[in-house]
């Protein structure tokens, strides 16, 4: 355990009073959820701890309370994402609720002048929080005064990389995150050096997804929806398992799926998106996508974690019985944003009892925890 270095001035009130810049009601699971940091950040050794819960259950708002608790008491935060897509939509998020502190931004994407200006800020203690994605943790990149760090989504960074931001500010207090629920017994082996807070209950907002395992014989059907619901204004992931084509021809791939669903539909605007493209071209594609300048995007996995796109209500994926069933309710996620009712609909490549029975867990649960159960057993 290490001592904390840090001594945190800001109190209860102004913590409080903080939480109502958000507009809504905290839910009891977010509550004990800042609670547990802030009870964190009174203690005499410093904090590790891992915030897990289900998609959209008002984690960020959270670590932003958290933030807040370290700059007002005058020290330096760091937020840490796993893509430029994440830390730029983190970054607009950041300067919305903390329009009197000065946020910056790091990636991998921007020019050398631009790294250079920021290292320099960040150096004079020009930058109270700075937000980005793993560029943050080069050697040349110095944080005085840090003391509060957030690393989204857990699963996408190793340990290693944990610590190297961790040692950027000495005795940092760390916040770590993750959507991807992991059944209790299993945390113990990954994140044995975590104290873990579990926030339990979903946002009021929410709409449940309809899900729906669709047969061959509907296919056509379901294009024929996606067709007038894009025409409405509405917008849909399409999702696959793999990027290039191979001999079998059992599983479709990203870019044979995009041709053909051009071919089917020509008045729908469909963008393509998958791991392989530079990170300049898959940020500008998601952006365009997230203004409404394509109707569809048909992806690799890449878009499983945090992009809001509160207009997108329909998630189709191809060869469902492939994925884990924690990542699919991850995918199934993507959608439900908006005040819209959404859909997932699942298409089964290879139909046995066993891909139905997994797929059918999927549909009657809206539970990440109890999804992870099942898919561990």
């Amino acid at each position: 355990e290490e001592v904390r270095l840090h001594n945190y001035t800001v109190t209860a009130a102004e913590v409080k009073a903080f939480s109502r810049r958000f507009g809504f009601e905290f839910t009891d699971g977010q509550k004990q959820a800042v609670n547990d940091v802030f009870e964190n950040l009174r203690a005499p050794t410093r904090m590790n701890r891992l915030l897990q819960g289900d998609v959209g259950s008002g984690k960020t708002a959270v670590a932003l309370c958290g933030i807040f608790m370290a700059v007002a008491s005058g020290f330096t935060a760091a937020y840490l994402s796993p893509t430029e897509v994440l830390a730029e939509q983190n970054y607009r998020v950041l300067q919305k609720y903390f329009p009197d502190y000065r946020v910056g931004y790091l990636a991998g994407g921007m020019t050398a002048k631009e790294k250079r200006e920021m290292k320099g800020a960040l150096q004079r203690g020009e930058i109270d929080i700075l937000c980005g994605t793993h560029a943050i943790l080069q050697g040349d990149v110095e944080i005085p005064n840090l003391s509060f760090i957030v690393c989204d989504e857990q699963h996408r960074f190793g340990v290693a990389q944990r610590n190297a931001l961790a040692e950027k500010g000495v005795g940092a207090d760390m916040l770590v995150m993750s959507a991807t629920p992991i059944p209790r017994t299993l945390s113990l082996i990954f994140y044995g050096d975590l104290d873990v807070t579990t926030i339990p209950d979903k946002p009021r907002a929410r709409q449940e997804i309809s899900t729906s395992i669709i047969p061959e014989s509907k296919y056509d059907d379901m294009l024929s929806y996606v067709q007038r619901e894009t025409a409405a204004g509405k917008q849909a992931y399409f999702v696959c398992a793999k990027i290039d084509d191979d001999e079998e021809g059992s599983v479709i791939s990203v870019t044979e799926l995009f041709d053909e669903l051009k071919g089917r539909l020509p008045s729908v605007r469909f963008a393509l998106l998958h791991g392989r493209m530079k990170e300049k071209e898959k940020t500008e594609i998601m952006s365009a996508f997230k203004r409404g300048e394509y109707d569809c995007l048909v992806s690799t996995t890449v878009i499983e974690v945090g992009v809001d796109v509160p207009n997108a209500t329909m998630m189709i994926i191809y060869n469902a019985e492939r994925f884990g069933l924690s990542q699919l309710h991850q995918l199934r996620g993507r959608v439900g944003r908006g005040a819209e009712k959404s859909y997932c609909f699942l298409l089964m490549g290879a139909d046995s009892d066993t891909a139905r029975e997994r797929l059918t867990t999927l549909k009657n649960n809206a539970d990440g925890f109890k999804i992870a159960e099942k898919d561990l057993e």
